[in-house]
């Protein structure tokens, strides 16, 4: 069975269902892509590695994770901090806005629970799976000991995935931001990139130019997300263009890209060309992206990608 484990943060979800209502659920863009992965193709064990605290809503968290049929080798419980929070509002075309309450985030701690023994045990991956957020919640003095271990997985033979997901307020500066992700992308073996991501810190404006950046690092597999326009790869020296067909009832926008991740990375560990990859995973995201939050109701995905 083939192993993948995804690093970064899940935290608690709340969505306005009606005036003076809130739906609490969980939501992260590596959690969702784990569990839409999970979901999807029950050949390949997924994993997180994450922290959170010893409070009622991280203890949920844990469970949801355990239902989720992910691998919780790898989630710490940190003693005093507690699980990140966020509120997230839609308008009517279905794009989001977010508040959050993260400063005090048991994930943003996570390489204080990374030891020699978890790095032996993490070797064993097919793959890693970080974002542009995973990095950003980092302890700014924990960054270099993040590249290390990074530098040993891919030393072992794990191969590198980054998923540059740009949030501007977890960052000092765009210039802190651009300096973290060269270094992702110099280690990446395949990235999964978004044109919106890269625009503001780049000044990249197309697919074509995004995928010009990312060949600048010689990453072996790359996929370039323009929205809902359209998908181009680069692998083996070949450069191919998909046909993405829109969706007219979008509902809220959230975790279309991670969906779309996970179901890719595990159509490819699965056996699948990158056409027939990205094909199933537009699908995926075609779903997601008609149905409220980031989680949307087991059964749907998967019966659209069968």
């Amino acid at each position: 069975m083939k192993k993948i484990c995804f690093m970064g943060e899940c935290m608690v979800e709340l969505r306005p269902v009606e005036p003076g209502k809130l739906n609490q659920s969980f939501a992260g863009d590596v959690y969702n892509s784990a569990v839409y992965l999970t979901r999807c193709f029950g050949d390949v064990s997924a994993s997180m590695l994450t922290a959170v605290g010893s409070d009622r809503l991280s203890n949920e968290m844990m469970t949801r994770f355990k239902q989720d049929e992910l691998d919780t080798s790898y989630v710490f419980q940190h003693e005093t901090r507690s699980a990140g929070l966020y509120l997230i509002e839609t308008d009517k075309t279905g794009e989001r806005s977010f508040t959050y309450w993260r400063s005090e985030s048991a994930a943003k701690q996570i390489m204080s629970f990374i030891t020699q023994t978890q790095i032996e045990s993490l070797s064993d991956l097919d793959q890693f799976v970080f974002s542009g957020i995973s990095i950003a919640i980092i302890e700014a003095g924990d960054r270099e000991a993040f590249w290390q271990f990074l530098n040993t997985l891919k030393s072992k033979g794990v191969q590198i995935v980054f998923d540059p997901n740009y949030r501007a307020r977890l960052w000092k500066n765009e210039s802190e931001a651009v300096m973290n992700f060269d270094r992702a992308f110099e280690l990446c073996d395949v990235t999964l990139a978004g044109v919106e991501d890269l625009t503001s810190i780049y000044g990249v404006h197309t697919s074509e130019e995004v995928l010009g950046l990312c060949q600048k690092h010689d990453i072996d597999e790359i996929i370039v997300k323009d929205g809902p326009s359209s998908v181009i790869s680069w692998f083996d020296d070949e450069c191919l263009a998909h046909a993405i067909t829109p969706v007219s009832n979008v509902v809220d926008t959230t975790s279309a890209g991670d969906a779309f991740n996970g179901v890719y990375l595990g159509a490819r560990l699965s056996g699948s060309t990158i056409s027939d990859a990205i094909s199933l995973a537009a699908k995926a995201a075609g779903i997601v992206i008609q149905h409220p939050g980031a989680i949307v109701p087991k059964g749907l995905v998967e019966k659209a990608i069968r």
